[in-house]
C-alpha cells in the first residue's frame, strides 16, 4: 500500500469509528430525554416505556412499553397509551400521532396532535382542542394510577377547555 492509500484506510475507519460512536451516543439517551431535545416536558409520556425508536431526518418515532398503559386525571380526564404509539416529532410539534386515547364524557377520542406554545400544550383531536398548562407535565405519570400512585387520588390537571375547534 502507498502511504495515500494507508492514510485514506485510516482515515476511512476513523470515520466509521466515530458514526458508530456518535450513533450509540444517541441510543443511550432516554425516549424521555429525546422529548426535553424538542423543548417537551417528559410528563407526555407515562413511565415505563421499554423501547424506542427514532428518524431524525424525518421525526418519525415509536416508544414502546411491555402493555398498553391508561390513567385518570382531575376533571373527568382519562387517558390510555396503546403498547405502541407513533407519531412525528419536530420543534415543539408531534403531529400524526397513534396510539393516545383520551376519554372525553362517553367518548374516546385519538390525540393526533400536541403543540407547545410558550408555558401551554395544546392537545388536539381532530375536531376541537385543549390547552393545558406545561407546569402539568413536569413529571411523567404511572400507569394505572396517574400522580399520585401513593394514596391512588386523582391528580387535578389545570386547563384551558377547548380553546379552538374546527
Amino acid at each position: 500500500m502507498t502511504p495515500t492509500t494507508t492514510t485514506t484506510v485510516y482515515l476511512s475507519f476513523f470515520l466509521l469509528l466515530l458514526f458508530f460512536r456518535s450513533s450509540h451516543a444517541d441510543d443511550a439517551r432516554t425516549a424521555y430525554e429525546i422529548l426535553q431535545g424538542y423543548d417537551f416536558p417528559v410528563g407526555l409520556l407515562p413511565k415505563g416505556i421499554v423501547k424506542y425508536d427514532l428518524d431524525p431526518s424525518t421525526g418519525k418515532f415509536h416508544a414502546y412499553w411491555n402493555a398498553s398503559c391508561s390513567f385518570s386525571l382531575s376533571g373527568s380526564y382519562q387517558l390510555k397509551y396503546q403498547s405502541t404509539i407513533s407519531g412525528y416529532i419536530s420543534d415543539k410539534k408531534l403531529t400524526g400521532l397513534t396510539g393516545v386515547s383520551v376519554k372525553v364524557f362517553f367518548f374516546w377520542l385519538n390525540i393526533v396532535e400536541v403543540d407547545r406554545s410558550g408555558d401551554e400544550l395544546e392537545f388536539s383531536v381532530g375536531i376541537a382542542s385543549a390547552a393545558f398548562s406545561i407546569d402539568n407535565f413536569y413529571e411523567s405519570p404511572q400507569c394505572g394510577c396517574g400522580f399520585d400512585c401513593v394514596t391512588a387520588q386523582v391528580s387535578k390537571l389545570r386547563t384551558k377547555p377547548f380553546v379552538s375547534s374546527i
